[in-house]
């Protein structure tokens, strides 16, 4: 089977399982293609995965006449939302549904840890209209609010986002997900007030990304992860976006705050790998996660240059390796 029935496959499974985590399968499968997968391994991915999900629930008709942003972040309005975005996409074309949602859907960008984001890009550059509708549909149904945004800017604006989160406390919380640590961060002021010190430019992307792989190659931290992955997934999606100034201020919102949650700890370092190493464990692995990071870090890497990815992706097979087995 080939990646494009594979993704037609896993349309057939919620997006979601478990107690709230993320079904990751068709990420994965684009990461694996990317790092070299041939179809016989990412069959082999694919129904190993698959078992630990759930099958989708029925598509539900959207109410004719109401406004498409009413159900924001109601999980139950998924199926709803799917019938919507694909009606939609088979109007308009891909560029026209993108132009038109990601202005409302950037300001809940964290939405279930950001995989709603990361899954709508892992789609588009997959060239998958099904699985485009369902990224979309899940940034939709779990929209994250995390509050209005400060006034920006300023004389004495700070342009390196670390020199803002190093002034963050960390805020240990009992909730079990990413999404509800950040909604809990959300309630503290002083972080918001924290976002708006921040002065975008054309260089914040970068700067972000360069953060992430940093506070991850020196933490290991799960949370950290999902900002190197969000990074990238929200780079490729630029080109659809018309105020690129505004979507990276949203991010950079649910970036802060998520950071505030993780509360990372510093460990020791880890022996920087080779590439081919690298890229080697992730397709050995059946880590979604892995196999995301490595990719992730790869294109980042070819983006902006540096050895910033290749320290975060030796980080991320060496917690692999650490980790306990069944």
């Amino acid at each position: 089977m080939s990646l494009d029935d594979l993704l037609d496959d896993a349309t057939g499974f919620d997006a979601e399982y478990g107690d709230g985590l993320s079904n990751h399968l068709p990420m994965a499968l684009v990461a694996l293609q990317r790092l070299g997968a041939g179809d016989a391994q990412l069959q082999r991915f694919a129904g190993t995965y698959a078992a630990r999900l759930q099958p989708a629930p029925p598509w539900q008709a959207w109410p004719s006449g109401d406004a498409w942003p009413s159900r924001l972040g109601q999980r139950e309005a998924w199926p709803a939302y799917r019938d919507l975005f694909a009606q939609w996409l088979a109007h308009e074309g891909v560029g026209d549904l993108l132009a038109q949602t990601l202005p409302v859907l950037m300001p809940g960008c964290g939405a279930a840890a950001f995989h709603g984001l990361i899954r709508t890009a892992y789609a588009v550059q997959a060239v998958h209209p099904a699985s485009l509708v369902d990224g979309l549909a899940y940034w939709a149904c779990r929209h994250l609010s995390l509050g209005p945004l400060d006034a920006a800017g300023g004389e004495r604006a700070e342009r390196d986002p670390i020199v803002l989160l190093r002034q963050l406390a960390a805020r240990r919380s009992g909730s079990r997900l990413i999404f509800e640590r950040m909604r809990e961060a959300a309630s503290d002021g002083r972080i918001n007030a924290t976002v708006g010190a921040l002065q975008v430019d054309e260089h914040t992307a970068q700067r972000l990304a360069r953060a992430a792989a940093f506070a991850y190659a020196g933490s290991g931290n799960f949370t950290a992860l999902h900002l190197v992955t969000s990074g990238h997934a929200l780079r490729t999606l630029m080109p659809f976006v018309d105020t690129a100034d505004v979507a990276w201020r949203w991010y950079w919102q649910a970036f802060a705050m998520a950071v505030a949650a993780a509360d990372l700890q510093v460990l020791p370092p880890v022996p920087a790998l080779s590439w081919d190493e690298i890229v080697a464990a992730a397709l050995a692995s059946d880590d979604d996660h892995l196999i995301k990071l490595v990719d992730s870090c790869r294109e980042e890497e070819a983006a902006y240059g540096g050895d910033d990815w290749r320290s975060a992706a030796s980080r991320a097979v060496q917690e692999a390796r650490d980790r306990p087995r069944g």
